[in-house]
């Protein structure tokens, strides 16, 4: 059996699921598991070994979607709750108690998962700051891109922005990397006052010169979209840069720049991708309605694979 010391870097969403069946198993909790793509997806982790789950939510329709997909109950634990405020906090629950390793969204709304999480009671609030990362695997490029934070910081400052990094760093060297490459992205890449982006990506960057992102994490900002990912723009525009074309994770400065740049990936460059929220004491699966099985497949053994390297 593959220890979490071996470096195993991977490439590829599939290889995700690869690796964490070499791992010990983790029991996921579905917060509102009574919806059949979700179910489609934990039903599929199960058989190969990614997770051992908890169903949360309405048992008669977890049961009546299980039969619909021709799959068995048999041997799943499952806790009847039709509320969907109190299945977010049973899931949790489950979690913050040692009976589930990590959670994941059904359902039921976001903001109602979210709550559950950020209990100071009851839930798995940490110092950090929690952030969504996305994971893609881009056709035209040669390895697995990280993006974040498209789905939960709307603008957040340069405080933020670090700890939005540190998540980052901590999800893709779960994947194995031991060197990682970030781009913060802006407009251009020479400081403006008049643009915020450029000097927090500046601050980014001299940060992670004094370490504080880790050993091993080159940060440069700021850079453009195209300086990140292509070295032939970066020598085009004679930009000296230990990161173009070979970046991993881009640090996008607001919402709605990450979820156009990630939405621009799936739509029109037919990315496969896995999304997970970073930040709490365990990973929380949160995919979108509009992710098929397969993606929310990819996240589920994205979360198992982090919740094994915490």
């Amino acid at each position: 059996m593959s220890t979490l010391r071996e470096v195993v870097v991977v490439r590829k969403l599939d290889e995700i699921i690869k690796k964490v069946k070499d791992l010990p198993t983790m029991k996921l909790a579905v917060a509102a598991a009574e919806d059949i793509e979700v179910l489609e997806s934990v039903f599929s982790a199960r058989k190969q070994g990614i997770v051992e789950p908890i169903l949360v939510g309405d048992l008669e329709k977890i049961n009546k979607i299980a039969n619909d997909l021709g799959e068995s109950l048999d041997g799943i634990c499952i806790i009847d709750e039709k509320d969907y405020f109190l299945a977010a906090q049973k899931s949790v629950m489950l979690v913050s108690n040692g009976q589930a390793d990590f959670v994941m969204k059904g359902i039921l709304d976001t903001s109602i998962l979210l709550k559950a999480v950020l209990d100071k009671e009851y839930g798995l609030r940490t110092d950090s700051l929690l952030s969504h990362l996305m994971v893609y695997e881009v056709p035209t490029y040669h390895k697995l891109l990280f993006l974040t934070d498209g789905g939960m910081n709307i603008s957040p400052n340069l405080e933020e922005k670090a700890k939005i990094l540190k998540n980052a760093v901590k999800g893709a060297k779960a994947l194995g990397l031991e060197e990682v490459k970030v781009a913060c992205l802006a407009a251009k890449e020479k400081v403006s006052e008049k643009m915020v982006a450029t000097v927090d990506a500046a601050a980014l960057e001299e940060k992670g010169q004094n370490g504080e992102f880790g050993q091993g994490v080159i940060v440069e900002g700021p850079l453009a979209f195209d300086l990140a990912v292509s070295k032939e723009a970066a020598q085009i525009k004679n930009f000296k840069s230990e990161v173009s074309g070979d970046v991993d994770i881009i640090l996008v400065p607001n919402i709605e720049v990450g979820n156009g740049v990630g939405k621009s990936l799936t739509y029109m460059a037919n990315a496969k991708s896995a999304g997970i929220i970073m930040g709490a004491k365990a990973p929380v699966v949160l995919v979108s309605r509009a992710d098929d099985a397969q993606s929310k497949l990819y996240s589920i053994a994205l979360g198992a694979l982090i919740a094994n390297y915490k």
